[in-house]
């Protein structure tokens, strides 16, 4: 792979970093503590609260594991070990990059 691709690619993964980091941010309050106080809110409505504070926390780990993957995509660029598998060695297609740029693996040793 080219410099000039490489370098593509480090900017589509930094900006896929910053976007989850904005996510994250906007997403905070969501993740806060829910108050009892049953005269403010319904017992149903404290579910429902609560609910929603348990699908953001899964939503934040999603996004931390996606921007750990990005960084090790990173590493990988700087050490010019990207677009190669980690297992095998075999250089990862393009167009699979293009589809997860923090693909560590080529198909085959991803399926297994």
């Amino acid at each position: 792979m080219n410099e000039k691709k490489l370098n593509e690619f480090a900017a589509r993964i930094r900006a896929r970093m910053a976007e989850l980091a904005d996510l994250s941010a906007s997403g905070k309050d969501a993740q806060a503590v829910v108050e009892l106080d049953q005269q403010a809110v319904g017992r149903l409505s404290r579910m429902d609260a609560l609910q929603n504070q348990a699908m953001a926390k899964a939503q934040q780990a999603n996004r931390d594991l996606e921007t750990r993957r990005l960084e090790a995509a990173l590493i990988r660029v700087k050490e010019e070990e990207f677009g190669y598998c980690e297992d095998c060695g075999e250089e990862i297609p393009v167009k699979r990059l293009n589809l997860d740029p923090a693909a560590s693996k080529c198909v085959s040793c991803a399926s297994g």
